[in-house]
């Protein structure tokens, strides 16, 4: 039996009272704008915070989540239990050595794409529009528009499942379409380095313009959501199949799939998770029935039923 109070106390100790919370609904803390409440939730600030964290979960016997910004996670309605570590903007630190780019896990794809604008260095703009954080794509080998992170991405420090610090280089990243040795091995992202080139700034801003452009006129980015659903399918892209099949504008409760891009699902404003998962189930099993082929999710789906 978890004994929030007294494992709250531990944490507190570490990170301070101001950087944990419990019973936080996790609605707050992702895209889709859904999820029940996660028991204890913690902002560490250094690799020593998380590592003290870990070593909390482990002597308590209780177990540990680790999320970025939420933006591919889908938090059923009764929560999380156990911990739940945050590594976002009070984990973000970024420094540069000529195309070199050093950051730490919580950064924003985003925010690291200007960092390249800014100094001139091309190679990442394909990340512009991403919306999650460097440790969550690197986790996944996050892309789009033809890029992915296995372009860029040349060392990766990292906690494996003893608590332990570890680094990856070049191959041993394993990455893979949508996966990684990181993933496969459920380690922590600590920080990574992206090799980038030097570049024209104004070439770059086009680019990146021309991209974010593309992204508004197809997604529908003004509505909730947790970005693509799907991996895409071989030889086959999963949007397409999912409105082949008729499903464009398809509903359930507060779920419906993007009339804008069917490989989006929206919330529409009351949508539950559970709303979002018998959506989710609901397009595999109709894609399977008419095509033959199976959809893999992309986005995560945690907590209790």
């Amino acid at each position: 039996m978890l004994d929030i109070k007294h494992v709250t106390e531990l944490i507190a100790k570490v990170v301070g009272e101001e950087n944990v919370k419990n019973f936080e609904p996790m609605s707050k803390h992702t895209s889709f704008k859904i999820g029940g409440p996660a028991d204890i939730i913690v902002s560490p600030v250094t690799t020593q915070q998380i590592q003290r964290i870990i070593g909390i979960s482990k002597s308590e016997k209780i177990p540990i989540f680790i999320m970025g910004n939420g933006s591919n996670l889908i938090v059923r309605e009764k929560g999380i239990r156990g911990i739940t570590v945050k590594l976002f903007d009070n984990f973000g630190g970024c420094d540069i050595e000529g195309c070199t780019l050093r950051a730490q896990a919580g950064i924003l794809l985003s925010r690291l794409s200007q960092i390249a604008l800014q100094n001139g260095l091309t190679g990442l703009e394909f990340a512009s529009g991403i919306p999650g954080t460097l440790g969550g794509a690197i986790a996944m080998n996050a892309g789009a528009y033809g890029g992915e992170m296995k372009d860029v991405v040349i060392k990766t420090e990292y906690i494996d499942k003893n608590g332990d610090i570890k680094s990856l280089e070049g191959d041993m990243h394993c990455f893979g379409y949508r996966t990684s040795f990181i993933q496969k091995e459920e380690g922590i992202v600590l920080s990574s380095e992206l090799k980038l080139r030097a570049g024209d700034k104004n070439e770059i801003k086009a680019l990146m313009d021309d991209l974010c452009k593309r992204r508004n006129d197809k997604q529908p980015l003004k509505m909730p959501s947790a970005g693509s659903v799907f991996k895409r399918p071989e030889g086959y892209f999963a949007g397409k199949l999912i409105e082949d099949c008729g499903l464009r504008g398809y509903s359930i409760g507060g779920a419906e799939v993007s009339n804008m891009h069917c490989g989006f699902i929206v919330n529409k404003g009351n949508a539950s998770a559970g709303d979002v998962i018998e959506l989710i189930e609901f397009i595999k099993n109709t894609v399977k029935e008419k095509f033959g082929v199976d959809l893999q999710t992309e986005v995560k789906i945690i907590g209790e039923e």
